[in-house]
């Protein structure tokens, strides 16, 4: 891998790169073997930790390259197999403590537990449990008390993000973040961010193209203002298939390839 690349790709990954219904992305696998060939960044931008990235950003082929772990906590560098660090999760619990036991965090959960609410395999869900810079959880109780409890996050220095499944709490950082700081390092022509979620919007809007990706399974993303310009758009299809549209058109809008991509 070269320090320069005519172009980055920073995509979500469940709901996006990611079937909902099983995390499965083959039908990404002609598109993602085109931005190889071109040489292209692809970065994972996810709220999963390294302990889950590190064996999927292999197998899409892309293990030379930086991912974004945590919704922005950490960044996992090329061929990095995993933090080695705790991080800032033990401060994070420990600010956590006390607020509401409406909601129940990853540190609350088994891993069988994490795994039912997940649909993920036991195996997968004890990586999720690996946590180094942030805490997913569910809310269990009303929207009221969830502004009551926002806000006593926020007095004790969380910062909280809604994904498409949870609420995820940190002491900061965002996709966006690392998303700037790895346009810096590599300085492409051009970028693309892909995602489905209000955790996404950032990303989305930072990007010289943003695609939501169409997900049936949570509310949709309102209207952002890059739409009305043609700068971003939506998907017609969901998940992967819909990943893999919108990078045929924009490759060929870049008139980065006049080749045909197959569908994987």
């Amino acid at each position: 891998m070269t320090d320069k690349t005519d172009l980055l790709v920073f995509s979500d990954l469940d709901g996006t790169l990611l079937s909902h219904r099983d995390y499965g992305w083959a039908p990404a696998s002609a598109a993602l073997h085109t931005l190889r060939r071109l040489g292209a960044g692809v970065i994972l931008a996810t709220s999963k930790t390294a302990a889950e990235v590190t064996p999927l950003r292999a197998e899409i082929g892309f293990a030379d390259w930086p991912a974004i772990v945590e919704n922005g906590g950490g960044l996992l560098e090329p061929g990095q197999m995993g933090e080695t660090d705790i991080g800032t999760y033990p401060e994070i619990r420990a600010r956590l403590a006390g607020i509401s036991r409406d909601f129940k965090g990853f540190g609350d959960m088994s891993a069988a537990e994490i795994a039912a609410e997940t649909g993920l395999s036991p195996e997968a869900a004890a990586r999720a449990k690996s946590r180094r810079y942030s805490e997913p959880g569910l809310w269990r109780g009303s929207e009221p008390d969830l502004e009551r409890f926002l806000e006593s996050a926020g007095a004790a220095g969380l910062s909280a993000r809604r994904g498409g499944r949870f609420l995820t709490l940190s002491l900061g950082g965002t996709k966006a973040d690392r998303m700037d700081e790895l346009l810096r390092r590599y300085a492409p022509r051009h970028s693309i961010a892909l995602g489905d979620a209000p955790n996404d919007v950032e990303m989305l809007e930072r990007a010289e193209f943003g695609v939501i990706v169409r997900n049936d399974h949570a509310p949709p993303l309102p209207h952002l203002a890059g739409e009305d310009r043609g700068r971003i758009w939506r998907t017609e299809r969901e998940g992967p298939q819909g990943w893999a549209d919108a990078i045929t058109a924009l490759l060929r809008d870049l008139k980065l390839t006049e080749e045909p991509i197959g569908h994987g």
